[in-house]
């Protein structure tokens, strides 16, 4: 009995289409939609995605040194990204607007303050997931140009990073990464900041605490650099 040999065709419509590679910033929009709920906000070509601020969440973006003097005030389910020297404290929805009110009863409002409060209408870059593995940040974000606005409207978050050099991950290109990850196994919010925490008795961190030492940092870190000026000569 003759074998029958297998039919080769070299008809186009009949072979199959190589299958893509998964995009990583699909895997990264995918995790925050599905596991978290959070809305995503594509990024142009050669930038990352960004979250959408005021839905969920609003965020306080300070310097890491800032930052990690109020990590004590949180909890360990607070989320808290980092990207290069800067520090970004998720606080409870709505109070960015809260802001510049607590600060000016913290009598902090007179000072200039490295200190931005990211609302309604803001956005934030995404940080990688955490399953993603440890990250080292190597690059630097482009200048936005002057800090210290305690609220500017309209920032897009998503505009003050380097694009992504093709065929380059984002990991290397000083990516934003997660200190401390949100869970996905239960409500985010009940670990935010918040001014209703204030003389409660509820588990969710005291936004004013917060702020408080944040100030505090801030203002020294700006006297640590006003000193190591040199002085102008008369």
């Amino acid at each position: 009995m003759v074998g029958t040999r297998p039919v080769i065709t070299t008809d186009p419509a009949t072979i199959p289409l190589p299958r893509r590679p998964l995009d990583p910033s699909d895997q990264v929009r995918r995790w925050y939609e599905n596991e978290l709920g959070w809305p995503v906000v594509p990024g142009a070509p050669g930038f990352p995605l960004c979250l959408r601020v005021g839905s969920r969440f609003d965020v306080l973006d300070v310097p890491a040194g800032a930052g990690r003097a109020a990590l004590r005030h949180l909890t360990p389910e607070s989320p808290v990204a980092v990207r290069g020297d800067r520090m970004r404290l998720l606080i409870a929805a709505g109070g960015a607007q809260e802001v510049p009110g607590a600060l000016d009863w913290l009598e902090w409002g007179s000072l200039p303050l490295d200190l931005t409060a990211l609302g309604d209408g803001d956005l934030m870059e995404a940080p990688l997931p955490p399953e993603w593995g440890p990250v080292t940040a190597v690059g630097h974000p482009v200048d936005p140009g002057p800090r210290g606005a305690v609220r500017r409207p309209g920032l897009p978050g998503c505009g003050m990073v380097r694009p992504l050099a093709p065929g380059r991950s984002a990991a290397v290109q000083g990516a934003a990464v997660w200190l401390r990850p949100p869970g996905t196994g239960g409500e985010v919010e009940a670990s935010l900041p918040t001014l209703s925490a204030l003389g409660g008795g509820g588990g969710a961190p005291d936004l004013v605490r917060v702020l408080d030492t944040v100030a505090t940092h801030c203002h020294r870190l700006r006297l640590r650099r006003a000193g190591a000026q040199p002085a102008a000569c008369p």
